[in-house]
């Protein structure tokens, strides 16, 4: 592989949210910042959506109900979402990097914003990915009635965590492993080995112990048309997680489908 499809997000004064194909993939902290990914597995043969979200609601249980808010410019704030095509190894803000798309923002002056600001753009792409299996999941009408076998499915994959075992995880999500291989060129056995290596690791050097997520507590944000649920704690962040000595955190992000009654973790 010469070249990855890169998507750079940057922001200043301002918090800012990117989403290709209906998926949150990038979000500065707030008041800014900025940051680069390879987004292959989220990118489609043809014509994509991206999304450039200024000032987004924070990730708090009910955020996707609250109105717009209101608020006075001040001239100050700036965001830039780029859909970037580097040669691997270079990096995202090199010379020779192709552009494939861009949005930016600029705060006016003085005027009266309704935020969060949604900018949009649809670029083709003359690539030749599969047909990712998140594209033909069906879209799930009422997240909210899946809320205690979500938390019980997470439950069961933190318990196996605890032990230091990473083959819940990788049940669960072994569509998952074998698309991201296929999104990158490798072989899904060294990606699942490189996996296991790293939980392992991480046990031996001080035991896992992941968070345990409640139904109550459960957070599930609508991705790619509501065919996918991202699954995040009360704090914003993904709900599966395990705090590790040195006030660091492991994470393991979860956007999950339900097909024909079972759950499978596509992303």
């Amino acid at each position: 592989m010469e070249r990855m499809l890169t998507l750079r997000l940057e922001a200043l004064g301002c918090t800012a949210e990117a989403l290709l194909n209906g998926i949150p993939v990038a979000r500065t902290p707030r008041g800014g910042g900025a940051l680069s990914l390879p987004v292959h597995e989220y990118t489609l043969t043809g014509h994509n959506e991206l999304e450039l979200v200024i000032e987004p609601h924070p990730l708090v249980p009910g955020f996707e109900r609250l109105p717009p808010q209101s608020r006075l410019s001040d001239g100050h704030g700036r965001a830039a979402l780029s859909l970037l095509l580097p040669r691997v190894g270079n990096p995202a803000s090199g010379s020779e990097v192709r552009t494939l798309a861009q949005l930016t923002w600029e705060s006016p002056p003085v005027e009266i914003l309704e935020l969060p600001l949604v900018l949009t753009s649809t670029v083709n792409l003359p690539v030749n990915f599969p047909r990712w299996r998140w594209q033909d999941a069906p879209p799930i009408a009422d997240p909210d009635a899946l809320r205690p076998q979500i938390a019980s499915f997470l439950q069961g994959i933190a318990l196996a965590l605890a032990r230091g075992d990473a083959e819940g995880l990788i049940s669960a999500a072994r569509l998952r492993f074998d698309e991201l291989a296929q999104a990158y060129q490798r072989e899904p056995r060294d990606d699942l080995a490189r996996f296991r290596a790293h939980v392992q690791q991480a046990h031996a050097e001080a035991p896992l112990r992941p968070s345990l997520p409640s139904a109550q507590d459960l957070l599930l944000r609508r991705c790619a048309d509501g065919r996918l649920l991202e699954c995040l704690g009360p704090d914003g962040e993904p709900a599966l997680h395990a705090e590790r000595p040195g006030n660091a955190r492991l994470r393991w992000p979860m956007r999950i489908a339900m097909v024909e009654e079972r759950l499978y973790v596509l992303r």
